[in-house]
């Protein structure tokens, strides 16, 4: 796996698990401590995470941390 491939399938997850929760960017930046544009750029694969960031969306949605890498 390439890591464009991983910035994706990341961001894609990311995507996925706030739209199924309901929230927008700008409240996941909100709780999560980052900018919206961050958010955004993450969920586009421009941006991959850190650990720290993968750590505290984990926290938010309430799942484990490697679930992000399980796509």
């Amino acid at each position: 796996m390439g890591i464009r491939k991983l910035r994706n399938d990341i961001g894609r997850k990311i995507k996925k698990l706030r739209l199924e929760k309901g929230i927008s960017q700008e409240k996941l930046a909100e709780c999560t401590n980052m900018s919206r544009e961050h958010i955004s750029c993450i969920e586009r694969g421009k941006h991959l995470p850190t650990i720290e960031t993968l750590f505290n969306m984990s926290e938010f949605f309430e799942i484990d941390i490697k679930d992000f890498f399980n796509i």
